[in-house]
């Protein structure tokens, strides 16, 4: 819009030019933009649909000229507007796109203006150009608002999901979205970009969604699994491919449901992966999952302290874990026990 009213000032050989915008719920146009003002009270302008020139410019969609601004009823309001800026000449040209009324351009002269007929072309041309601009612009951040919603709609509706999961699953209370706060942090100290950690949250959330398709006599089976029942339980990484990879904004999340359970060592399960074959994304998790998993109560064990759980971590470096995964955690790990001596 500063480019606009530059434009305007500078192709139409004029002093002042301005922009106004119309509210479409409350239908009061207010300042937007301007250029050639010596003072600024007319950024303070706000009228209601027909009060003043330009009022009257949105309201009838048609061209308002005023030749002398000392002359006419309409130009009391006007003066007061621009006060200090002594202009005669006037011109309000509406800003319609789409058949709506955007706002108004106006165009101020502090000497007698005796336009033509390409002048008055141009003027209209510069406002239908500035009147799409707007609307492009409107509807760029309407998109782009309607997408924000959506995204969030998303992320309810998963972590809507990941609570259903855990409470199928009699997990600890808060379990998967401590694992997903601590997957996320741990991908930043690993270096992960900004824009893979929308998708290692989704997957972190989801992580055991296969399990839906675990039934309810396996997957709560209060006594230890039989080897036909662990062949059923080691099936949920698969199903949860499956139930994922239809969905297209859920593919790229697919790496942790899918691969959590592989092992550096390759003696994890259900591809056997081995090392940097396994998703650093899946890595991240797999240690964050079962740290948060032996500090938690269950009912055949008390949870274990922090000590005993870094301990098995780092026994299980080069087995179960990635060796870098578990130094980046290893670094978390003091950093948070020096903040803590600091408090």
């Amino acid at each position: 819009l500063s480019l606009v009213v530059e434009q305007v000032v500078a192709q139409l050989n004029v002093d002042a030019s301005a922009i106004l915008l119309l509210n479409p719920h409350s239908q009061v146009l207010t300042y937007a933009s301007s250029s050639g003002f010596r003072s600024n009270t007319i950024q303070r302008t706000r009228l209601r649909l027909g009060e003043s020139c330009a009022g009257r410019a949105a309201y009838t969609r048609e061209l308002v000229a005023i030749p002398d601004v000392r002359l006419e009823p309409e130009g009391q309001t006007l003066r007061a507007i621009v006060t200090g800026d002594d202009f005669k000449a006037y011109y309000g040209a509406p800003l319609i796109a789409r058949g709506q009324v955007k706002g108004v351009l106006e165009i101020f002269h502090r000497t007698e203006l005796a336009p033509d007929e390409e002048w008055l072309n141009f003027l209209e041309t510069l406002a239908r150009q500035a009147a799409i601009a707007i609307d492009n612009a409107s509807l760029f951040e309407d998109l782009q608002r309607s997408n924000l919603d959506l995204v969030m709609a998303y992320d309810a509706t998963i972590e809507g999901w990941s609570r259903a999961l855990d409470l199928r699953d009699r997990e600890t209370e808060g379990h998967t979205q401590r694992v997903a706060d601590m997957t996320e942090h741990l991908a930043v100290r690993m270096g992960m970009s900004e824009a893979s950690l929308v998708h290692i949250r989704r997957g972190a959330l989801l992580h055991d969604i296969g399990k839906m398709g675990i039934p309810d006599r396996i997957l709560l089976k209060p006594t230890t699994l039989t080897e036909e029942e662990w062949v059923i339980m080691r099936r949920h990484p698969q199903l949860a491919y499956d139930m994922l990879h239809p969905i297209a904004y859920l593919r790229p999340a697919i790496d942790i449901p899918f691969c959590h359970h592989e092992k550096w060592d390759g003696t994890g399960y259900p591809n056997h992966l081995r090392g940097e074959d396994i998703p650093l994304a899946a890595r991240i998790f797999a240690l964050v999952d079962v740290w948060d998993a032996l500090r938690s109560d269950r009912p055949y064990r008390r949870p274990w302290t922090d000590e005993q759980a870094l301990e098995y971590i780092h026994n299980q470096a080069g087995k179960h874990f990635d060796p870098m995964v578990v130094k980046a955690f290893d670094e978390i790990m003091l950093f948070e026990q020096r903040n803590l001596k600091q408090k």
